[in-house]
């Protein structure tokens, strides 16, 4: 029996599926995240993560897996050492065993928190990113790679003090460096990932502009998603019970892998991802770049997967209402009937689309005293949003929006479906599978899925 295995780290938490050769489901994990602060043992957390979803598999099938690929969060990313300071091979081992606190022996050690996705502070570099990169760049906002990397060189001693010691770092995702923790590769990523760092997904290359940067030595080397690095090293084959000869291939986002994940082929047929963020993905035949609005294409075999991702959406419910008032409350909203409502719904300043503002605020008033009113002003002015952002995807340029596939967990909610297939006046469908992770798992099986899937 050949099976795959997906991995996704979203935002509250991660997933494993494996499925067989023909897609079917064998075996699923999921592991959830406590709600804590960003600091450097936030590292060694998502190790430990990362080795409980795959022992939690059964020998039986664990045993049989053939590749593994593994998604993160867009621009959450890592400022890692690439020095080896371990004598042997003590690296693996401890990596393996995925129990020991002290990165600083190892080749992948953060030297610093990780940065996540939806961290402004690159807004204190926007002047200086303004200088460097084109107008209208993907990398123009405060939440990309591209910005973190350099308030990381900017804002802080550690890259030149780095320099200095002669101790070179790499730039890394979220999805490259666990990716590295069992293929013990350090330095690559894929080009969805690398996208925000600047990466030309056209020309499959860094420009010249980024390569003349002083931190241009921190960049990873970048293949098409799906592409096999290495087998898991032997000391990970030995304690998480896989094959030795179980490929680990180069990954994606989650959103992406949501995408893959659903069904969507043709161009006008969109993905909207429902967690803890809105995201969303049309299918195009015209690739569409607006920084100023936090719209980016990329690549997707012969087409153009174009779109972008809100701060709105299922954080903003889950402030105000458990799961259960979320579902007993929408029993008691009628979706035909409009709410007067007009909300921005997010939990702190900054959206990224349809509005690429770090600095907007968010809109919740007036709240009225009927919980059922409030949830729905909500609902529909995500929904609203969301629909924004789809007009403004056409508007400049991407192919005409046919029909929407729901990924994440508010595709479970029947009443914001029709509120928001009311909104976009197309239609809503389900998607094959909804977990991130089945995508990830399908570009495990395939490959250069995205290459030739169209």
């Amino acid at each position: 029996m050949t099976v795959y295995l997906g991995i996704d780290f979203g935002t509250s938490g991660a997933r494993a599926v494996v499925i067989d050769s023909v897609g079917t489901i064998l075996a699923e994990t999921q592991y959830p995240f406590p709600i804590q602060a960003i600091t450097i043992d936030t590292a060694t957390h998502w190790q430990k993560v990362l080795f409980a979803l795959i022992e939690q598999i059964p020998q039986s099938i664990k045993g049989e897996i053939n590749a593994i690929a593994i998604n993160g969060t867009s621009a959450t990313v890592f400022l890692c050492d690439r020095r080896c300071r371990a004598k042997g091979d003590g690296r693996s081992r401890s990596l393996a065993k995925g129990l020991s606190p002290a990165f600083s022996d190892r080749i992948g050690q953060p030297v610093d928190a990780p940065i996540l996705y939806n961290d402004p502070r690159g807004v204190a570099v926007m002047e200086q990113l303004r200088t460097i990169a084109p107008p209208n760049h993907v990398v123009l906002s405060a939440t990309s790679s591209l910005a973190k990397l350099l308030w990381w060189y900017h804002c802080t001693d550690l890259i030149s003090k780095s320099c200095a010691e002669t101790n070179p770092l790499y730039f890394l995702h979220q999805a490259d460096w666990l990716a590295f923790l069992l293929h013990g590769k350090l330095g690559i990523s894929d080009y969805h990932n690398a996208l925000k760092l600047g990466y030309n997904p056209e020309n499959l290359c860094y420009p010249d502009w980024l390569k003349q940067l002083p931190v241009s030595s921190m960049l990873p080397n970048v293949l098409a998603p799906g592409t096999p690095v290495d087998f898991v090293t032997p000391e990970v084959a030995h304690c998480l019970g896989l094959s030795p000869d179980c490929l680990v291939c180069t990954g994606t986002t989650d959103s992406i892998a949501a995408f893959i994940a659903s069904g969507a082929k043709q161009p006008g047929e969109a993905v909207t991802s429902l967690g803890s963020t809105l995201v969303l993905k049309l299918l195009s035949t015209t690739r569409v770049e607006e920084a100023k609005f936090g719209i980016y294409s990329h690549r997707l075999g012969n087409l153009w997967l174009t779109g972008g991702a809100s701060n709105t959406g299922g954080a903003v419910l889950r402030h105000f209402f458990s799961d259960r008032e979320l579902e007993s409350l929408s029993a008691h909203i009628d979706p035909e009937q409009e709410s007067p409502l007009d909300y921005y719904p997010l939990l702190r300043p900054g959206d990224r689309f349809p509005i690429n503002d770090p600095e907007l605020p968010p809109r919740l008033e007036p709240k009225p005293d009927n919980s059922v009113e409030f949830l729905q002003g909500i609902l529909e002015s995500i929904a609203r949003i969301e629909a924004r952002g789809y007009r403004l995807l056409q508007q400049l340029g991407a192919s005409p929006l046919t029909c929407v596939y729901t990924a994440g967990g508010g595709a479970k909610n029947p009443t914001w479906t029709r509120i928001r297939e009311r909104q976009l006046m197309v239609p809503m469908l389900t998607s094959l599978h909804t977990a991130a992770a089945y995508g990830t798992a399908l570009l495990a099986k395939q490959g250069c899925l995205l290459d030739d899937r169209v």
